[in-house]
């Protein structure tokens, strides 16, 4: 039960390092710092990844020890485990409800930049029909006058 009071640490530890990634992909998203998100993208990829191995490493070890995999072996094997196992778990599961949560916040703000562009470019485009040709020169109607400062 030891190297699972140790895996349910480490699991946990990585799930906090993705919520850290989280919280500064959201800053930059509020921040305006745009250029940052490719490398944060990077992050939480390599982390989901290093999650996903985690899970699958704890599924093989709880069923090493005799309990059933998914969340009722989990649950049953923590159980089993003792005072801090069970704490381990629980914190485990309160760290990943968190980053599941902030998750879905960071997936709502792309969400909503991606709206508010493709609103900008739907505007910018009906309204560059109006006033540009396809030289990108202003357009004049005719016996408006001389074009001094448009060009």
């Amino acid at each position: 039960m030891n190297s699972l009071l140790a895996h349910l640490r480490t699991e946990a530890s990585c799930i906090a390092e993705f919520l850290a990634v989280l919280d500064r992909e959201a800053k930059a998203m509020s921040g305006g710092a745009f250029n940052d998100l490719a490398a944060i993208a990077g992050q939480k990829t390599h982390l989901l990844d290093r999650m996903a191995e985690l899970d699958q490493q704890r599924e093989a070890l709880q069923v090493a020890l005799g309990f059933e995999p998914g969340r009722a072996g989990a649950d049953a094997a923590a159980a089993a485990g003792g005072p801090a196992v069970q704490k381990a778990w629980a914190d485990l599961l309160v760290v990943a409800v968190e980053a599941r949560s902030h998750n879905m916040r960071n997936g709502s703000m792309v969400y909503a930049h991606l709206d508010f562009t493709q609103q900008a470019l739907h505007f910018l485009q009906a309204s560059a029909q109006l006033f540009y040709g396809p030289d990108g020169v202003r357009k004049t109607q005719v016996g408006s006058g001389t074009r001094l400062a448009a060009g």
